[in-house]
């Protein structure tokens, strides 16, 4: 998507969470991330490593016209004033997990065990699918999108809303 977009910045929400804070990372977004972009300023943040479990050096994320934000909680209730729009991808949880495991490998096996539920938790209080405009399908070939919860309301009353 970014290449689409003409090589878009994107902030990975991996890099801003943390073993201690897998969802509590809001402050942290707003302040160093969102609050710059806003300004148009240059955001830095410190990305997370996982298996180090520290943060590294600053990075760098420049403003441009469109900023890409993806993770879990990309959508969450605080951030949703800030987006233009909310994009879910539609992937049953327990594939979600099973790609995530593949990915991270026997190392973060018990880091799963605690992020199904820390995941489950967010998603109770703090809902993103109702909110998203587009919903995103991967297919055999590429990915297929329909208006989302929100989108086909938003669409409907407003084709230019934000």
């Amino acid at each position: 998507m970014a290449a689409a977009l003409g090589g878009a910045p994107v902030l990975h929400l991996d890099d801003i969470a943390s073993h201690e804070k897998l969802f509590n990372w809001t402050d942290r977004v707003l302040s160093q991330v969102v609050e710059p972009l806003e300004r148009g300023e240059t955001a830095h943040y410190s990305p997370y490593d996982w298996r180090n479990r520290r943060f590294g050096p600053p990075r760098a994320l420049p403003p441009a016209p469109v900023v890409l934000v993806e993770g879990v909680g990309a959508g969450r209730r605080v951030l949703r004033p800030h987006l233009s729009l909310l994009l879910w991808m539609e992937v049953p949880r327990e594939e979600a997990w099973a790609r995530g495991r593949e990915r991270d490998g026997e190392e973060q096996r018990q880091f799963w065990d605690g992020w199904v539920e820390a995941e489950d938790r967010h998603f109770a209080d703090d809902p993103s699918r109702p909110f998203a405009d587009l919903l995103v399908f991967q297919r055999a070939e590429g990915y297929e999108t329909t208006p989302g919860p929100s989108g086909a309301r938003r669409t409907a009353a407003d084709p230019h809303a934000r």
